[in-house]
């Protein structure tokens, strides 16, 4: 660690924010001085979206998650996670 950092008492949230905004961690840190942490019950956002998929489409897919034990819109999504990554 570089120095101590003194966090003042804010009269406001817009103060806070301008101060951590205007903040330069470096001067206070080290990478030395970081610890790996993890998040386990962070779920990312989601929005519900419609979309058109034929019958026949649509069936296929919830026969093949009852197959597999998973919910069919949870295929759907692995469906098109793996196409985007194929892709990238």
């Amino acid at each position: 660690m570089k120095k101590a950092l003194k966090i003042p008492k804010f009269k406001n949230e817009d103060k806070e924010r301008e101060f951590w905004w205007k903040l330069d961690l470096s001067k206070y840190f080290e990478p030395s001085d970081f610890e790996r942490v993890s998040f386990p019950n962070l779920k990312p956002t989601s929005h519900p979206i419609s979309i058109r998929i034929p019958d026949y489409l649509l069936n296929r897919i919830k026969e093949k998650a009852n197959e597999i034990h998973v919910p069919y819109q949870s295929l759907i999504k692995r469906y098109i996670a793996q196409g985007v990554l194929e892709k990238l």
